[in-house]
């Protein structure tokens, strides 16, 4: 069978090909969870970042990290002033 129509007085045309359905693959749980765990660890740094860091926990002196995310505690709702 051809892929190529002909219409008397008109240009050939091109019926489209079918692609092949593609199936998702499955990824086991146990290749996820690395990386789930250090995406909640990264979230959970950033939070403390944004959160608590300025404060009575804070790990590093001086108004640096408060100025840099300071317009993030306001989006996110932390009183800072």
């Amino acid at each position: 069978m051809s892929d190529t129509t002909f219409a008397p007085g008109f240009a050939p045309t091109f019926a489209p090909a079918i692609a092949p359905a593609i199936a998702p693959v499955a990824i086991p749980v146990r290749d996820l969870m690395p990386w789930a765990i250090f995406g909640g660890v990264m979230l959970l740094l950033g939070l403390y970042f944004v959160g608590s860091e300025q404060g009575a926990t804070a790990m590093f002196s001086g108004m640096t990290v408060h100025e840099f995310v300071h317009d993030a505690r306001h989006l996110l709702g932390f009183p800072c002033h």
